[in-house]
């Protein structure tokens, strides 16, 4: 499928072309604004296709085609002084996609006693507009709201403020979260675990919301995909598991052997559907192969997890897609559910059985040897981590009811203290509310019991990406 490496960002100032003869340097001046803006936002490694000042009317309708001719996935529209808004909306309902407007003071206030020092009062005004970026900010925002445009806004200084780039460094990282969803390959395999109604839902309203394409895979073709795994690969991976895991002494040779069989097949599978995401559960009774395949997962899955392949069992599509999200802003993303809570440490305990996400570990992750998969069929390999310790955050996607998805996010810390070490993930979390109210809150809103856990606080990006796909984005505080 066709992918972008990097997010594509359109940027254009505005002025009044009226200005440029009566005021000398003003035109230059608002030019290198812009050059300022679109150098910085390169560091942030975004494609920049910056159509400089658009001044008439005319220009806006050439740059709203370029824009969309383009493929821009967001547009920056710096209001550099008072122009005209329409100047502006001809760009903006061509070209399509979320704009922010950017009013941005060249510095935080005005000299008085030199400026009003100037001798020409023609000089005096052509420096006020220099400064005057919030002037047509009012305007713009009107016409956009009786045109139904959504629009953001950053306000502050242009240079060294922390806020105004921080901002605009969120907005770039949520659109190419937005354009990674938008191309992605998830896989799902096998069938629903049968009766959790929380997590069954609608494939084409996750394509219509995330964009993406959804491939419906068979546990027999990774059955048959193991069939093909040579001596020499499965040497090569079973290395890999040993370098990347803890592998602890009661696990037996043929497990490891049969773990990291699977794991090559499952690799094969990725690599034959270009799959970025994956979802799984089958039982596997009835059928020797499947239930050698399907119980012999885990190590595999979980490789697969910190390789941005994010795995998730249960055949749990819509936290397969949180997990992604979550791995797309570099924050790892590992399945979780409640598992239990501790009142005297006022924490949350949540974790899951199945793949782990090996980036955001605390310490190294233990493999270890289970004779139960609870609820599930068989025995086999299981992964043991805690997420690391430090500021996390929760996101899930969430089936509302009323034919749209939302998106449920909350910021916590994983703190050290005594987890279950019964070979499955699972880590203590504290929540500023406390972990009674977070609980209530969190369940209020109706989220499936799956939720993907990543590194770092960063539930404002998660709400500009809501904004970009037009979600509604809840943040339980």
């Amino acid at each position: 499928m066709y992918k972008q490496s990097k997010v594509r960002i359109g940027l254009f100032g505005i002025g009044l072309q009226a200005y440029w003869d009566q005021f000398t340097g003003l035109k230059q001046r608002l030019t290198e604004y812009i050059e300022v803006v679109a150098k910085s936002m390169e560091t942030f490694d975004a494609e920049i296709v910056n159509l400089g000042l658009i001044d008439t009317p005319e220009k806006a309708f050439d740059a709203g085609l370029k824009f969309k001719q383009v493929d821009v996935d967001l547009i920056f529209l710096y209001a550099t002084t008072y122009a005209l808004s329409s100047t502006v909306l001809p760009v903006v309902r061509k070209a399509g996609v979320p704009v922010i407007v950017l009013n941005l003071a060249p510095q935080a206030s005005i000299d008085y006693k030199s400026f009003n020092s100037m001798e020409s009062r023609t000089a005096m005004t052509g420096e006020w507009l220099a400064y005057c970026s919030s002037c047509s900010v009012p305007e713009i925002a009107n016409v956009f709201r009786r045109s139904n445009i959504p629009f953001f806004q950053v306000t502050g200084l242009l240079y060294d403020d922390a806020h105004v780039w921080t901002q605009i460094q969120e907005w770039i990282q949520a659109a190419q979260v937005a354009r990674t969803m938008q191309y992605n390959r998830l896989g799902v395999m096998g069938n629903y675990y049968g009766g959790m109604l929380d997590i069954y839902t609608d494939l084409t309203l996750q394509c219509a919301t995330f964009g993406g394409h959804i491939e419906i895979l068979e546990v027999d073709e990774l059955s048959a995909l193991r069939t093909s795994v040579t001596d020499t690969e499965i040497e090569e991976k079973l290395t890999e598991i040993k370098t990347e895991f803890d592998v602890q002494d009661d696990c037996l040779a043929e497990e490891l052997h049969r773990a990291a069989k699977t794991a090559v097949a499952l690799d094969k599978l990725v690599d034959k559907y270009d799959l970025g995401s994956f979802a799984y559960y089958h039982k596997g009774t009835g059928n020797a192969e499947n239930e050698n395949t399907v119980t012999s997962v885990i190590l595999g899955n979980s490789l697969l997890t910190g390789k941005h392949v994010p795995v998730a069992g249960e055949y749990e599509i819509k936290n397969v897609q949180a997990m992604k999200i979550m791995d797309s802003f570099g924050a790892g993303g590992s399945f979780t559910e409640y598992y239990a809570m501790d009142f005297n440490d006022d924490v949350v305990m949540m974790g899951h059985d199945g793949p782990c996400h090996p980036k955001i570990a605390e310490g190294k992750i233990k493999v270890k040897p289970l004779k139960v998969y609870h609820g599930k069929v068989g025995h086999g390999l299981s992964v043991e981590m805690s997420v690391s310790h430090g500021p996390v955050t929760l996101l899930s996607v969430v089936e509302t009811g009323k034919g749209t998805l939302k998106l449920l996010v909350a910021e916590a810390e994983s703190v050290a203290g005594p987890i279950l070490e019964i070979g499955n993930t699972n880590s203590r979390y504290k929540f500023s509310s406390g972990a009674r109210n977070f609980v209530e809150a969190w369940n209020q809103e109706g989220p499936a019991h799956h939720c993907a856990i990543g590194k770092g606080h960063i539930a404002s990006k998660i709400k500009k990406l809501g904004d970009i796909l037009n979600l509604d984005v809840v943040h339980i505080k």
